[in-house]
């Protein structure tokens, strides 16, 4: 549907073929007099017009309307004009009262390039490669002075801001130019090679501004509204646009070389729910382990580095419906990070509207994904068994001897308490006590040779969400150079099964799984060894651990057998 302004300004188009951008209006000449002299300090074209009914709009123009909508976005962009201004027809207007002889319809501004096509965001006013030059008569103090007098509130609280990013502020942002911002413009003066007065010109003004808005050249920052997911937001539309919706995130993605990656947030649910995606979006690749975390009854915010990217999430809970944003940079770029960073903060807003739960694409489900996302992979996963009733567990001392973190199954935190490299055995425990299902029982006797085994492991990397039992036999009660503490098995498994539980029929354990060793001779595919029973309540005694013998006589079902493994085998995780 045609908006009645769009109508208004294609007609003005036909009659003329000029438009020009409406600034404001002002209830009184002397006011709009003011006004027009402080844009036309700073910008070329500028206008003053009446209105009628007692009111004076001040205007840039005249343009085509081609010209006037890439001007409107690039002058917003720039924060040079109010963020409400908008096109108007040349009919609108009536008697020029500035510039004094002007020619109506005479064209004296040059179009600047076009914007994205988004609405742009409020920023510290810059001046812009595509915009023409400021044309200024150098200002007196007492000039400078009036000029400044006519700034508002945000206005000279971002100068202020300019200044603390130059180094010569370190006061409160609070708009009242006193002792302190004066000393500070002074210094900040002395920096750039002009003369020490304590107050900037305009001219002046314009260079702190864009000194303090180079940082975000090629960022883009403009508004951006996704009514899908209800969400208008700032964003370096420059550096990433939207890919795809996989509920509950819309993801835009990087557009250009900069690995930046924004996702908004929107799906109903209430505090559970809120609490449910607290816990998920920790465990996205995304969400570097190591950072901030703050969570109240209606939010929840998520910080972390690593040294690849830097993360960002803010999440709100909000009548019924949850709404948010995550920001991802590349590490080591902290300036511009935190400048997009704090125009996100600042300008996100929220509408009624929320992202159907049904918005997800088929490349979106996978088992290592979340709506889309990566979920945080380790370095390593492998197996291990629970031996006490308070979760320590028993694992390959190879896969966790240089672990920055160890997780059991996933979710609980645990640390290194013992290891034995000789017999490829470590001892770990969980950061808060466990209850598990299951506890391993050690066989006390002797097993018999060629008896059926079983391995319960994680066969496939923590892929499942359960382990794996695979089948063999017991061949030797040795190694093959004769060790003692090691059982050869046939048995066909896979590098997750290592660590995992090694069990007779009767579900006794008889050993641990070790992994195959890499390199040196090449060993059939299905032989494998593992550490045995006796060797491991010896390790665990040493490191005070007491071990439980097997008391279940006979062989059990292969279903409680599986039961019984599942309930002590445990997905160990080695992270960086």
């Amino acid at each position: 549907m045609v908006s009645a302004a769009a109508l208004l300004i294609a007609e003005g188009a036909r009659a003329q073929d000029r438009v020009y951008i409406q600034i404001e209006a002002q209830p009184s000449l002397r006011q709009a007099e003011e006004s027009v002299r402080g844009y036309a300090a700073t910008l070329n074209g500028v206008n003053g017009f009446t209105l009628g009914g007692g009111w004076y709009g001040i205007a840039l123009g005249p343009f085509s309307p081609d010209e006037a909508a890439a001007r409107l976005r690039q002058l917003r962009i720039t924060g040079q004009i109010p963020r409400d201004s908008y096109l108007a027809a040349s009919a609108e207007y009536r008697d020029r009262f500035f510039p004094v002889g002007g020619v109506l319809g005479t064209p004296d501004v040059q179009a600047a390039p076009a914007a994205p096509s988004v609405s742009a965001a409020p920023q510290i006013a810059a001046p812009d490669a595509g915009l023409p030059a400021t044309r200024e008569t150098p200002q007196t103090p007492r000039e400078a002075r009036t000029a400044e007098a006519s700034l508002m509130r945000s206005e000279r609280e971002l100068l202020q801001v300019a200044l603390q990013w130059a180094g010569v502020y370190r006061a409160g942002i609070d708009g009242a130019f006193g002792p302190g911002t004066r000393r500070a413009m002074a210094d900040w003066q002395a920096m750039q090679g002009y003369d020490v007065t304590g107050v900037l010109t305009t001219a002046q003004r314009a260079d702190l501004l864009g000194q303090y808005n180079a940082v975000l050249d090629g960022m883009d920052m403009a508004e951006v509204r996704d009514t899908r997911a209800g969400i208008t937001i700032d964003m370096p539309t420059g550096a990433v646009g939207f890919d795809r919706y996989e509920a509950p995130f819309a993801i835009y993605e990087p557009t250009g070389d900069l690995a930046a990656r924004v996702l908004l947030i929107s799906q109903p649910g209430d505090r559970t729910t809120l609490g449910g995606l607290y816990e998920i979006m920790q465990t996205l690749e995304i969400v570097p382990r190591e950072g901030a975390r703050e969570r109240s009854r209606d939010g929840f915010t998520l910080s972390g580095t690593n040294d690849r990217i830097a993360s960002h999430s803010e999440v709100m809970l909000r009548d019924g419906q949850i709404k948010g944003w995550t920001l991802v940079w590349p590490a080591g770029d902290d300036d511009r990070r935190a400048r997009v960073l704090a125009l996100m903060k600042a300008s996100f807003r929220i509408t009624d509207a929320v992202l159907d739960p049904a918005a997800v694409t088929a490349g979106g489900q996978a088992v290592d994904l979340v709506s889309g996302l990566q979920i945080r992979r380790p370095r390593q996963t492998v197996s291990g068994f629970f031996v006490t009733p308070g979760g320590a567990v028993v694992t390959a001392a190879a896969a966790v001897a240089s672990c920055g973190e160890l997780t059991l199954n996933g979710v609980y935190g645990a640390t290194l308490a013992a290891i034995d490299d000789g017999l490829g055995v470590a001892l770990l425990t969980p950061s808060s006590a466990l209850a598990p299902r299951g506890v391993a029982a050690f066989r006390a006797d002797v097993p018999r040779l060629k008896s059926e085994i079983a391995v319960a492991g994680y066969s496939y990397g923590g892929a499942l969400s359960a382990p794996t039992l695979s089948w063999g036999t017991l061949e030797d009660m040795r190694g093959l150079g004769g060790e003692d503490a090691l059982d050869r098995l046939a048995l066909d498994a896979r590098p997750g099964d290592a660590g995992g539980p090694v069990l007779d029929m009767g579900g006794a354990v008889l050993g641990m799984l070790l992994p195959r060793a890499e390199g040196g001779a090449q060993l059939p595919g299905d032989v494998f060894f593992t550490a045995d029973a006796p060797a491991l309540r010896a390790f665990l005694a040493a490191n005070g651990v007491p071990t439980a013998a097997s008391t279940v006589p006979g062989a059990m079902d292969a279903e409680d057998l599986t039961a019984a493994a599942t309930e002590m085998t445990v997905k160990v995780s080695c992270w960086d």
